[in-house]
């Protein structure tokens, strides 16, 4: 029998006693050590993620308080307070099935840090819900092969959620983005000076709103570029304005000078892209940015055609001392072929030229990834990286391996079949679907056909980028 190991955190130790006497040595075999169980979960089962909000409605914010009980075959593994609410911008408005940020939290309301299906512990969660992307798998796979090439994304767990007694369907358990040795492990600020501080910002929409693009954004939660998507001087008459959102520290928490100090990196990196000797290597734009990390983020935003590539949902960080890092990744449920505008089902395009397909968005990608591309070094890193990664991650054998067990994982299980008898969808189009399979097999065969040929197109290509 196929077996995994998973971590289980618990405090309550009246609780473990109960649960070790009840549980029949058939199906979990146990070992306490301190304060943790582990546990061997088999492959026909997900995680229930059982919540009981005391009727009380789940709000766009503030967070409200919620009992967690998470059950594998029957048996209670993870009992506990928790902290949640509704989250994301255009999935609250197109999407029935919601997503959710959580905070695990003791009886008092604080933050406490909590192992939840065998992730490393922290406070802080995203129950992540997919709705348009019918495979269910799109992020989770982008996300392991991140992982897989080194760099960090979000670790996921898949599970079935009920909330007060309504069965919600297949969700991920995901890692939200934050500053931790397990997550985006840079330094955590020590101080409100400036040059005491690691950050991330990112790139993207305002959250849980309508958001107009000239007036919502503001000096507390965010600073502009100096430049628009085509690389020129922002002028009052420019449409195309990049927005760069602090992330970490938070904008309830950001200081002046952390502020300056943030932008004034930024602002020397894309002045160094925009002079004419930026491919200079001591002067130019290399001495602020991780070249690695740049390739690693556009190889993964490539190969799966994201639409929202560069522009939204695009993180980047800084360790104190280091320089410029892309990543993580975020948000791929538009990727893979999943998008019917702008190209986003296309497997013979470049998604870094959004820009000339979408002229009318007004999300636009900055300027810095045609920029890159100018510099024949640039390019043949990408070349070099992309070839390498062919021979093993990014293989035909290991992606399909991986895609494989995730769809395999949720079709003996069961809970396909329940997710879709809950939400009807299968031969409906929901935004911004470019095929509607009349059943999840047929949801699978697109993506993996689509894939394969995606792979092939970038094989025969990418050398003349």
């Amino acid at each position: 029998m196929n077996i995994k190991f998973k971590k289980i955190n618990h405090k309550n130790w009246l609780f473990l006693l109960l649960f070790l006497f009840q549980c029949e040595d058939e199906q979990i075999e146990k070992k306490v050590v301190e304060d943790e169980i582990i546990i061997k979960d088999y492959i026909e089962s997900l995680m229930t993620f059982s919540i009981d909000t005391y009727e009380k409605e789940i709000l766009d914010e503030p967070k409200i308080l919620g009992e967690l009980i998470i059950s594998l075959d029957s048996n209670i593994i993870h009992k506990g307070y928790i902290g949640i609410e509704k989250r994301g911008s255009s999935s609250q408005y197109f999407y029935e099935k919601k997503q959710y940020g959580v905070e695990t939290w003791d009886q008092y309301g604080a933050d406490i840090d909590v192992s939840l299906g065998g992730l490393p512990k922290e406070e802080d969660w995203i129950f992540y819900g997919p709705y348009g992307d019918k495979s269910l798998i799109r992020n989770n796979l982008i996300y392991s092969l991140s992982n897989n090439m080194g760099r960090y994304a979000s670790r996921s767990k898949f599970m079935e959620v009920i909330i007060n007694g309504d069965y919600k369907g297949v969700y991920s358990l995901f890692e939200k983005i934050k500053v931790d040795k397990h997550r985006v492990n840079i330094s955590k600020t020590q101080s409100s000076s400036g040059e005491g501080t690691g950050y991330i910002i990112k790139i993207d929409k305002l959250t849980g709103e309508a958001v107009d693009i000239y007036n919502d954004y503001n000096d507390q939660i965010s600073f502009l570029s100096n430049y628009d998507s085509n690389g020129d001087s922002l002028n009052d008459n420019s449409h195309s304005k990049i927005h760069f959102l602090y992330h970490y520290p938070k904008p309830e928490e950001i200081s002046s000078d952390q502020k300056s100090f943030i932008q004034n990196i930024i602002r020397q990196f894309e002045n160094a892209l925009s002079t004419d000797n930026f491919q200079d290597p001591f002067n130019g734009y290399r001495r602020y940015i991780d070249i690695d990390s740049f390739v690693d983020f556009f190889i993964l935003n490539e190969l799966s055609n994201n639409v929202d590539a560069y522009r939204l949902s695009t993180f980047i960080h800084k360790d104190i001392s280091g320089k410029l890092k892309m990543g993580p990744i975020w948000d791929f449920n538009l990727a893979f072929g999943n998008a019917n505008y702008c190209n986003g089902d296309a497997v013979d395009k470049w998604m870094f030229k959004f820009n000339d397909y979408c002229q009318g968005d007004l999300w636009k990608v900055p300027f810095w990834w045609k920029r890159l591309l100018e510099d024949d070094s640039f390019k043949a890193k990408i070349v070099t990286r992309w070839f390498d990664l062919r021979q093993n991650t990014l293989s035909n054998d290991s992606i399909f391996q991986l895609l494989n067990g995730f769809v395999e994982k949720l079709k003996i299980s069961g809970s396909v079949d329940r997710n879709f008898q809950r939400w009807q969808i299968l031969d409906k189009w929901i935004w911004p679907n470019a095929y509607m399979g009349a059943n999840y097999d047929e949801e699978i065969d697109y993506l993996s056909t689509w894939l394969l040929n995606r792979l092939q197109w970038i094989d025969s290509n990418i050398e003349s980028l």
